[in-house]
């Protein structure tokens, strides 16, 4: 089999047999891969703590038939201040479920992984709650499916963009009204984050459009991928009990 070494994100890892695990990885080279870590589960294994879900890790593996093999596992990246807070590392959780649900296995895609690992940083770093909203925007330029929002989609109007219908890919003005509620500062939040203006809206954004851009960041994720993301509701229940 052969023997090759690659850098990754843990995204998920579940049970298999009664001492292994099976690792779901964001890899910088090979894209999404799953492998085995054998024995992981023991008091005494050999990786220890290394595969846990938001780290960065260097490893090494063999190629199986089906699923590979994990030999050798070492943390690069362990977001320690992410870990002690519950609000980043639910976030977190959250980058990780969408890109686990967006991504299929055996595609190549370096800019997602720098993207995720950027993402990871600055939520251990800062704990902003943009950070989710901002890399779902960059995520569905990456796909191609970016939500129009300098200009209303069904009359190509550029005043009073009051709206948003996520079905019909963007924002409606006042003569086209359907839709929800979207906020003037939300929308040009949105504007700048697709204007690659990231750190400004980091810098910027007050708390409640911050929250507002959080919950639409998901429904425009579930809308893409067609599937209905868990993290989203466990961090909010946890936040606002």
């Amino acid at each position: 089999m052969p023997l090759y070494r690659e850098k990754g994100v843990v995204l998920r890892s579940y049970k298999l047999g009664e001492a292994d695990r099976i690792i779901v990885l964001l890899t910088q080279g090979r894209g999404k891969v799953r492998a085995v870590a054998k024995g992981v589960r023991r008091t005494k294994s050999k990786f220890g703590s290394r595969l846990e879900a938001a780290s960065v890790v260097q490893l090494q593996l063999y190629e199986g038939r089906n699923l590979d093999i994990i030999t050798q596992a070492e943390r690069v990246e362990s977001f320690s201040e992410l870990r002690a807070d519950f609000g980043r590392y639910g976030r977190a959780a959250l980058l990780l479920e969408i890109v686990d649900s967006t991504i299929v296995e055996g595609e190549s895609n370096p800019a997602l992984f720098k993207m995720l690992t950027g993402a990871l940083r600055e939520l251990d770093r800062t704990g902003n709650n943009l950070v989710v909203p901002a890399f779902v925007a960059k995520l569905l330029v990456l796909e191609g499916v970016q939500p129009r929002v300098d200009s209303c989609v069904s009359c190509g109007s550029t005043e009073n963009l009051a709206t948003i219908q996520i079905h019909e890919g963007g924002v409606l003005c006042s003569n086209c009204p359907r839709g929800e509620r979207l906020s003037t500062a939300a929308r040009l939040a949105l504007v700048d984050i697709f204007a690659n203006r990231v750190r400004h809206v980091l810098e910027t954004t007050p708390p409640a459009i911050a929250q507002e851009l959080e919950t639409l960041a998901a429904r425009l994720v579930e809308q893409h991928t067609e599937r209905r993301l868990r993290a989203p509701s466990v961090l909010y229940e946890q936040l606002n009990p």
